[in-house]
């Protein structure tokens, strides 16, 4: 089974979320069920100086606007990730100064339909064999930035009247759906019928989530509960009626952890290893996280931290009310994230205020996530609404206890620590309405277990031994590749 997975970033490489430690684990999980996966990623400059034994395979030539870019399809190896790639070297769309998708000043880039267009158009080469010697059996693409692949696969084989590779278009996060203005359309090349409602147009604009959604042969998502979720009108985005015709066709895969990377008891990261039969560690961690940090030296304080963007999304103004209390019952807090300016700068003021029991870090800094999650005994996701969540799986592997919203994959992850589960099954903490008091409310009780030492042992240890590997999705994937290429199914 030849799988081509594409998308715009890959861990460790490249990451500004969760896709990147998708993109970058996939690979491996499917290889151990048999399957053979390439990666195509736009030629960032971190993407093409983590390549390997790089040789041009094709000069690519795009139709319609990318035509503006001198486009080279590139293939060698991405050691870092264990993974061999296709790069589109592209420096006119890819060489910038700011991030991938923005500027230093965070403005999206005016061309980002053209860049994205660009990595949606190329899996469709790959599939007319521009690499004689390996064709995909399935192209399976990565949010919106990927959300044209099914549809210029679909353009070529109804241009050549011959199937190509089928497809699978897989939701990180349906709120971000690259929509363009509708002029931009024309640039495509894409046949003109495609600007319809069943097709990439959304409100009179150019949409390429739907893209994806309308003309994949089958879709996921990042959990169960989400796939069920985004059929309907509070959380589809303006998608759910779509969703819903394909509900047939919609699979929620819950993400997984790669314990090659997320392991307290191996990782190079940490101060101290420790694992849940060998919890010791923990507490050097926690010790040498409060020196660095400036809070006070307190092993019996509760550390409570958050890892995240810092967006509504996340719920993190509900912290921001909660803050005080947490603090005045013993509490500390230490976040790290980076994003909306009022909430980085409410958050610092908070931190300047009470610095002995508030610590925050803005900006990306992956070292320093896990030795924040490893020191922590709690870990807050407080969302509004979350596809799947990864931070919650890694605090469950740290014995940082999640704190969790009923939504999403947080729902299918963690399990509510009361008094008739905590023999049972309870790995963390989880409240139902998006409020600050029913924030404050789970807090007190997180701090009520924390002061039973037995039971709080009981639930840490329990949570460490969940397994949220990747082989069970990997599973999953190899059984929708074998329905969309039941030729290739081993």
């Amino acid at each position: 089974m030849h799988v081509l997975q594409v998308c715009a970033e890959i861990f460790p490489l490249l990451k500004t979320g969760g896709l990147a430690d998708v993109a970058g684990a996939l690979p491996a999980a499917l290889a151990a069920e048999g399957a053979q996966v390439r990666v195509l990623l736009p030629g960032f400059p971190a993407i093409l100086a983590g390549l390997e034994g790089g040789v041009e395979i094709s000069h690519l030539a795009p139709p319609g606007a990318m035509a503006a870019a001198d486009a080279r399809l590139f293939f060698g190896r991405l050691p870092a990730c264990g993974v061999d790639a296709y790069v589109i070297n592209a420096p006119a769309f890819y060489t910038r100064n700011g991030g991938p998708y923005a500027d230093a000043h965070q403005q999206p880039y005016a061309d980002n339909h053209l860049r994205f267009a660009l990595l949606g158009w190329t899996p469709a080469q790959v599939a007319r064999r521009r690499d004689a010697s390996w064709v995909p059996d399935v192209v399976h693409g990565h949010d919106w930035h990927a959300g044209l692949a099914p549809a210029y696969l679909r353009a070529e084989a109804e241009r050549r009247g011959q199937a190509l590779a089928p497809s699978l278009f897989t939701v990180h996060n349906l709120a971000y759906q690259g929509i363009f203005d509708a002029a931009h359309f024309a640039e495509l090349s894409l046949p003109a019928h495609y600007f319809a409602m069943h097709g990439v147009e959304f409100h009179g604009r150019l949409n390429f989530m739907k893209a994806g959604l309308y003309y994949a042969d089958r879709i996921s998502t990042v959990s169960p509960s989400y796939a069920r979720e985004i059929q309907h009108h509070d959380q589809g985005c303006g998608l759910d009626g779509l969703l819903r015709s394909r509900a047939h066709e919609l699979e929620g895969i819950l993400n997984g952890v790669d314990a090659a990377v997320w392991n307290p008891a191996v990782d190079p990261l940490l101060p101290a290893p420790f694992s849940a039969d060998d919890p010791a560690g923990k507490a050097s961690c926690k010790s040498a996280l409060q020196r660095e940090l400036g809070l006070k030296r307190a092993a019996s304080a509760p550390l409570f931290c958050v890892v995240s963007r810092l967006t509504e999304q996340k719920g993190l103004h509900l912290v921001l009310e909660a803050l005080p209390r947490l603090v005045e019952q013993g509490a500390q807090f230490a976040l790290l994230g980076s994003g909306d300016a009022a909430l980085e700068a409410a958050f610092r003021a908070a931190a300047e205020a009470d610095p002995a029991a508030v610590a925050v870090r803005i900006g990306y800094d992956e070292p320093f996530a896990h030795r924040l999650i490893a020191a922590s005994d709690v870990i807050m996701v407080p969302s509004h609404y979350e596809p799947c969540g990864l931070t919650q799986l890694y605090g469950l592997a740290y014995g940082a206890l999640p704190l969790v919203r009923r939504v999403g994959g947080l729902a299918d992850t963690v399990a509510d620590a009361r008094l008739e589960t905590l023999d049972n099954d309870a790995t963390g903490f989880v409240f139902e309405p998006f409020a600050a008091e029913a924030l404050e409310a789970t807090i007190r009780r997180a701090l009520a277990l924390y002061r039973r030492r037995a039971d709080w042992k009981l639930v840490r240890q329990r949570g460490m031994r969940q397994h949220f590997g990747w082989d069970a999705a990997a599973s999953r994937y190899m059984a929708l590749y074998g329905i969309l290429a039941p030729h290739s199914a081993p």
